[in-house]
């Protein structure tokens, strides 16, 4: 007997997807903010799934505070200073890490500096004591400073070999001027003048209660918590430190070339950009959402033109790059030497037929999935959660952002992404970097702009 209900083919079955599943809401930890006596701000977020936290202490100074005097050094700061303490010998602590199983980390960029640590609930209060141990009381020894300056040094050599890297230096170079966010990277020299007093001067500087922020999101009792983090961190008193300055950026009309010679390479490293805005701009969900669909996830334009169409990199990508001061926007993409224009052509196409015409609406719908599934994994974690707070805390973004961000995204029309595009997409205006070599790509790099050329150490050669 012969069904009447319509058979489907495996073939066409595979051609259509089924329909996505609401979107669920994201349960949000229970918050609490308070800021103690001395002006240390405390977040702490609830997470009760496993027996475990997650606790970072910020300090609202990074290496642009001393850029010009010593680039890299809050950098070089943080790497030393859990190394041991006066109570606490770099073995000691080690030692207390592996008692309670925790981590424990520390780090700096360019606005900020932190100590992080994380483990078993139960140990709260270990973990507490061992962060504020560090952040009062680091000796930065004599051993462990000039073992850390070693490894910087090392690093420093390898990192000038590294296409990415160069590209990103020139670029902020040309971006900000004489803004300290135009230091990257300090120079093998100046490592080597390095001097342990400027860490511990820097450490007393900037290491302080009053432009700090702890957060800690886990498995606790917010009564419990507070009174643990009263009594380690309140009496620590120091001065605030002075504000970062901010001398005025420079302003570029028209594109040009910064070409850095790396003769006898067979890949050159492409990076467009142009200055951009921060967190804090109404138009950073838009512009977010503007740079999904121009370049800044794998289905995004970009990658569909020069991945999948021309097949000139693997990997291109845009992205909005927010720092406290300011902001850049940036395209970036490692291509073979002999089409370096022709991804030039297909970056600034992609830019201006982002800017003339309206996204389709299925095309924005995909973008505003992406965004909002993007975020919802990130807060899945208690690192994520911590992650996502340390944003709206140190940015000074609105209370509501997080529990908003979703709603928001999906609420941008075409005509919002289009404006976006127009007012921070600088087609026109932006700046090009290549490095690759230079009498293989010049000519090609040169068709987009009056071309200067550096070697690898950032010295403009003829």
């Amino acid at each position: 007997m012969t069904s009447s209900t319509p058979q489907v083919s495996a073939s066409t079955r595979s051609k259509t997807p089924p329909a996505l599943a609401p979107e669920r809401p994201v349960a949000w930890p229970k918050r609490t903010v308070r800021t103690l006596a001395n002006g240390l701000q405390v977040v702490l977020a609830e997470s009760r799934a496993f027996p475990k936290i997650s606790a970072q202490l910020y300090f609202r100074s990074g290496n642009a505070v001393v850029a010009h005097a010593a680039p890299g050094l809050a950098e070089m700061t943080s790497a030393v200073v859990r190394t041991g303490t006066a109570s606490r010998e770099s073995r000691r602590i080690e030692e207390d890490l592996r008692r309670i199983g925790a981590s424990l980390g520390a780090y700096a960029g360019a606005d900020t500096s932190a100590i992080s640590a994380s483990g078993l609930a139960e140990f709260s209060r270990e973990l507490l004591d061992l962060m504020a141990d560090l952040a009062r009381n680091a000796t930065f020894p004599e051993d462990e400073f000039e073992r850390e300056r070693r490894q910087r040094l090392e690093a420093l050599k390898i990192e000038r070999t590294t296409p990415g890297f160069l590209a990103s230096e020139r670029l902020r170079h040309v971006l900000f001027g004489h803004h300290p966010y135009a230091i990257v990277a300090p120079t093998e020299q100046q490592v080597a003048d390095y001097r342990r007093e400027q860490l511990v001067d820097f450490y007393r500087r900037h290491y302080v209660p009053a432009d700090a922020l702890l957060i800690v999101v886990g498995d606790f009792s917010e009564d419990t918590m507070l009174e643990q983090v009263e009594k380690t961190f309140g009496d620590w008193q120091a001065a605030s430190p002075a504000p970062l300055e901010s001398p005025a950026l420079p302003h570029h009309s028209g594109r040009h070339v910064y070409l850095v010679d790396r003769p006898g390479t067979v890949q050159t490293q492409v990076l467009v950009g142009n200055l951009a805005i921060t967190r804090r701009d109404p138009d950073w969900y838009r512009t977010s959402l503007a740079n999904s669909i121009y370049g800044g996830a794998f289905h995004s334009r970009l990658v569909i033109n020069i991945r999948e169409q021309k097949g000139y990199t693997y990997s291109p990508r845009s992205g909005l790059n927010a720092l406290r001061q300011h902001g850049y926007f940036t395209v970036g993409a490692a291509v073979r030497n002999d089409v370096v224009a022709a991804t030039l052509t297909e970056i600034f196409y992609e830019m201006d037929r982002i800017r003339s015409v309206a996204v389709a609406p299925d095309e924005l719908e995909s973008a505003q999935s992406y965004l909002s599934g993007v975020f919802s994994l990130g807060v899945a974690t208690q690192d994520g959660v911590l992650g996502q707070l340390s944003a709206v805390y140190l940015d000074r973004l609105p209370d509501n952002y997080l529990e908003t961000y979703r709603e928001r995204i999906r609420a941008l029309s075409a005509a919002d992404v289009l404006a976006a595009a127009r007012r921070h997409f600088d087609s026109a205006n932006a700046q090009i970097v290549v490095v690759g070599d230079r009498s293989q790509i010049g000519e090609q790099a040169a068709l987009f702009g009056e071309l200067t050329a550096y070697d690898p150490q950032g010295n403009k050669v003829s």
